[in-house]
């Protein structure tokens, strides 16, 4: 019993998300079941008497099962548009690249921070892989922290204004995204909570970055692609992922003082206009240069959150392979060079 009153904020967290949810989706925002929990949390979060908690408990469930509906869209004639993805993939390097350094100059010169602490909070990955890897190698993780939530908060925030206008679908959280739990085959659904859990498992003993939604993709794509598996996780589940993942963002801020949180959202505006700047050149070359649907691309150079990212690519019925490959070799190769270009500005710093 005292297991479950301790979870009881947990508990009053997705509830007053589910509120936020439903009142967005009733004034018709886009993406309501995210952006209205975001808000709600965020707003009650900052009334100390509300005994709240964030269902971070949850959030690597749900991008396991974000995992598996990805692997979902994967089937063996991706292989013959394997070409085409390269000639878009091998851009992502040179993206990184831009993007963290004009980042890095933007808050390192303009704003002033330490070179270690500009480097981590310029760097396109994930919020908890770079403020991992920002306490590992000694960088102010507060600061970091802050501008990362940030930077996902602009993102998340103003994307899907964005792919209502270009693409006129409408992300008012009405329609269905997948078929409904009733009409779900009870025996494919525990063969992919199997794959899940089994993904899951495997990707942390193997240490792969983003790993809670890589391994379930990989073995999702693999009892899809075999025929095995027909029903997707069921529309009601992936509503309820959004809700953990935006009450999961609305704490970020918590503790935090409005004049610094006023702080960290004007001077992470200058890197947003930044970001969007050097994501819009890159969309535009890769419209050019290939054929893959403007959405597609937008939602592949759009420098969020990889769970973030591949969600709404579920809910446009975007190319999910071409957008979640795309994440998924930024995420390599920011964990990757990351520790590489530290080891570079620790030499530089002892010279």
């Amino acid at each position: 019993m005292q297991w479950f009153k301790g979870f009881l904020p947990v508990i009053a967290s997705l509830f007053i998300g589910s509120l936020g949810a439903i009142l967005f989706s009733f004034i018709k925002v886009p993406l309501p079941w995210l952006l209205g929990a975001i808000v709600a949390i965020a707003i009650a979060s900052r009334f100390p008497k509300i005994p709240l908690r964030s269902p971070k408990v949850f959030s690597a469930p749900a991008r396991a099962v974000l995992g598996i509906t990805i692997g979902s869209a994967f089937n063996p004639t991706i292989l013959h548009y394997l070409g085409d993805y390269i000639s878009s993939l091998v851009l992502i390097l040179p993206f990184v690249i831009l993007v963290t350094f004009c980042g890095m100059l933007y808050y390192w010169k303009w704003l002033k921070f330490d070179k270690m602490s500009a480097y981590f909070s310029s760097m396109p990955g994930g919020l908890l892989e770079m403020v991992t890897l920002a306490e590992a190698m000694g960088a102010n993780v507060y600061k970091v922290t802050l501008t990362q939530s940030a930077r996902l908060l602009f993102i998340v925030f103003t994307l899907p204004f964005v792919i209502q206008y270009i693409s006129h679908i409408s992300l008012d959280g009405r329609a269905g995204i997948t078929q409904p739990f009733l009409n779900s085959d009870p025996h494919d659904m525990l063969i992919l909570i199997v794959c899940a859990a089994t993904g899951w498992w495997g990707a942390l003993k193997l240490k792969i970055p983003g790993g809670t939604m890589i391994g379930p993709m990989i073995l999702g794509a693999l009892v899809y692609g075999s025929g095995l598996v027909h029903s997707r996780p069921p529309n009601e589940i992936l509503k309820l992922i959004q809700l953990i993942l935006g009450s999961t963002i609305g704490f970020v801020f918590v503790g935090v003082t409005y004049k610094e949180i006023t702080k960290v959202l004007g001077q992470t505006f200058g890197y947003y206009i930044v970001l969007m700047l050097v994501s819009t050149f890159f969309v535009t070359v890769v419209a050019y240069i290939t054929e893959f649907p403007l959405l597609s691309i937008l939602l592949a150079f759009s420098p969020g959150g990889q769970s973030e990212m591949n969600l709404i690519a579920i809910i446009v019925g975007a190319n999910l392979p071409y957008v979640a490959l795309h994440h998924i070799v930024r995420m390599l190769l920011v964990m990757s060079v990351a520790p590489m270009f530290v080891r570079y500005l620790r030499k530089k710093e002892d010279r």
